[in-house]
């Protein structure tokens, strides 16, 4: 196999991979934003050159920031209604399990409904639960918007470094 066969076919693997993390972010049962700069970094491996090397730098911070940001603020605003973390574990495993009961929407359907009766458990009070679970749901909400938002910059980063890669070689 030539040099050109190779990169084509890392490329197009490398941009399934992005298909996976950009649906892993909204489907927390795949990986998301480490899987888009696994790839990016095996395709600049395989890639080499300088822009290569730069479309990986500018993905990594973009992954950097969107995953920090995404769990600092949803853990802010978590903090600050008081919610503590096991009932999102909680809802978390909820959608694994109705994942496979209800295909495809079993996945929220399940971490919703496990973090209200977690949450009306803790509050011993359902509409408290309800109250909190919502919040929560926002929350975490808004941290994916976030994070799924700075994974279509390094998407588009990505794109155009395939372009100008595959033009100028």
């Amino acid at each position: 196999m030539d040099s050109l066969t190779a990169q084509i076919i890392v490329t197009v693997l490398a941009g399934l991979a992005y298909i996976v993390g950009l649906t892993g972010i909204v489907v927390p049962v795949l990986p998301g934003t480490i899987t888009i700069a696994i790839a990016t970094l095996i395709w600049a491996i395989v890639i080499g050159g300088w822009p290569a090397w730069i479309v990986f730098a500018i993905v990594l911070v973009l992954s950097a920031i969107g995953m920090t940001t995404s769990y600092v603020l949803t853990g802010r605003k978590l903090h600050a209604a008081e919610v503590p973390m096991w009932p999102i574990y909680v809802g978390i495993a909820a959608g694994i399990v109705g994942f496979f009961v209800i295909p495809l929407l079993g996945l929220p359907i399940g971490f919703v409904l496990g973090l209200c009766i977690s949450e009306a458990v803790r509050q011993k009070d359902l509409s408290k639960g309800l109250g909190s679970a919502w919040i929560a749901v926002k929350a975490l909400g808004v941290g994916i918007m976030i994070e799924f938002s700075l994974a279509m910059l390094s998407t588009i980063v990505f794109a155009i470094g395939v372009v100008v890669h595959f033009v100028t070689a």
